[in-house]
């Protein structure tokens, strides 16, 4: 049986350590995810992965090797990108997590959203999820990241359609470091450096 529910069902004390074990095999863990605060009831074996799937319903997050080798599952734990098939959810008790679905504010796509959006990131768009939360987390820590800086912090996100070069270029137009286009003029249009 799972439980998930919404604010105010915290755990008192609120901090970050192993959540309660139950019997049956179950766990207990009270975090944030998305600003939103949780106190899951859950199978103990269950990765982070596996609860913000299953139990939250927070699918953008995905499955992809399951080995920590391709980052689809990355996700941000306390600010810091982490691979959520590698850590066990009630190691996250007392954490806020923040997945792909809780990176926009609303229904507007955020700057880096739309920056993957504008220069076509996002090919099958499976592994597009995890490389945005990486790539938010150095811009969080770095505002204006150089090229090789951007190809560091991606190194463990894999992708098989783009070739990279879209992705890189998206981190650096909402970095305001990238290309800009003219309205309208599509992929053609590149007009320069901005800084």
């Amino acid at each position: 049986m799972t439980e998930a529910r919404g604010r105010g069902g915290s755990r008192p004390g609120g901090h970050r350590g192993a959540g309660a074990r139950e019997g049956d095999g179950k766990a207990r863990a009270a975090f944030t995810v998305n600003g939103e605060r949780y106190e899951i009831l859950f199978d103990g074996y269950k990765t982070l992965l596996e609860v913000l799937r299953e139990d939250l319903g927070l699918t953008g997050t995905k499955h992809g090797c399951e080995l920590g080798e391709c980052g689809a599952c990355a996700v941000l734990v306390d600010g810091r990108p982490e691979l959520s098939c590698l850590r066990l959810a009630v190691e996250c008790d007392g954490a806020a997590v923040t997945t792909v679905e809780g990176l926009a504010a609303g229904p507007a796509l955020s700057r880096l959203q739309a920056a993957f959006a504008d220069k076509g990131a996002a090919q099958c768009g499976y592994c597009t999820p995890g490389i945005l939360v990486t790539a938010q987390a150095l811009l969080d820590r770095n505002p204006r990241p150089t090229r090789a800086e951007i190809a560091e912090a991606l190194s463990g996100n894999l992708c098989r359609c783009t070739g990279y070069l879209q992705i890189f270029e998206a981190v650096e137009e909402a970095a305001g470091t990238g290309t800009q286009r003219t309205a309208g003029t599509g992929a053609q249009g590149h007009v320069g450096r901005t800084d």
